[in-house]
């Protein structure tokens, strides 16, 4: 008997927080690049970033596809992105999160999309505080990504939902 295993799909949203009007179509270009597709996103002002905007879309495509598209984003220093990628059976899910001050952030996150710290960077943030409760605290709001959190806050809140799903990762299909 021959079995195939097909991977599952992964899904998830992209989220340009504030991208300079210039930098839009170069933008689309790296997700058609990363996607093997092409991508036109539907971009609105930004009201917080004079010259900006500001765009958002649901993906899906094989597991793996938000890390290829925060690398290929990595160090666009005028740029403020989210993307995440959805829990699948067999891969965790994630949150990277970009900001010009910051660079870029990754979490670990569960089905219902909280973030997750592993055992041993809790073992980690306890023996490095000392006992000190409010250096733990620090430490694990740093772990956290408590600060991108803070910093993208302010954009999320601008942010008007639009739930068409507006560019899908092509998928190879065994058969």
């Amino acid at each position: 008997m021959t079995q195939i295993a097909a991977r599952a799909q992964a899904s998830g949203w992209f989220f340009v927080h504030s991208c300079p009007r210039d930098l839009t179509s170069h933008l689309e270009w790296a997700l058609a690049r990363e996607i093997g597709g092409v991508v036109k996103l539907r971009w609105s002002p930004q009201p917080l970033v004079e010259g900006t905007v500001r765009a958002e879309t649901g993906w899906s495509g094989p597991p793996g596809t938000a890390v290829e598209i925060a690398s290929s984003l990595f160090g666009w220093k005028e740029l403020r992105f989210e993307i995440t990628e959805d829990r699948t059976a067999n891969d965790d899910g994630g949150r990277w999160m970009h900001t010009p001050r910051l660079g870029v952030f990754h979490l670990r996150t569960d089905a219902a999309g909280n973030g997750l710290i592993g055992e041993e960077a809790v073992r980690a943030a306890i023996s490095n505080t000392g006992g000190d409760g409010a250096r733990l605290a620090r430490e694990l709001r740093l772990r956290l990504g408590e600060a991108w959190d803070e910093e993208l806050e302010p954009f999320r809140r601008t942010a008007d939902r639009d739930e068409e799903t507006i560019f899908a990762v092509p998928s190879l299909h065994a058969g």
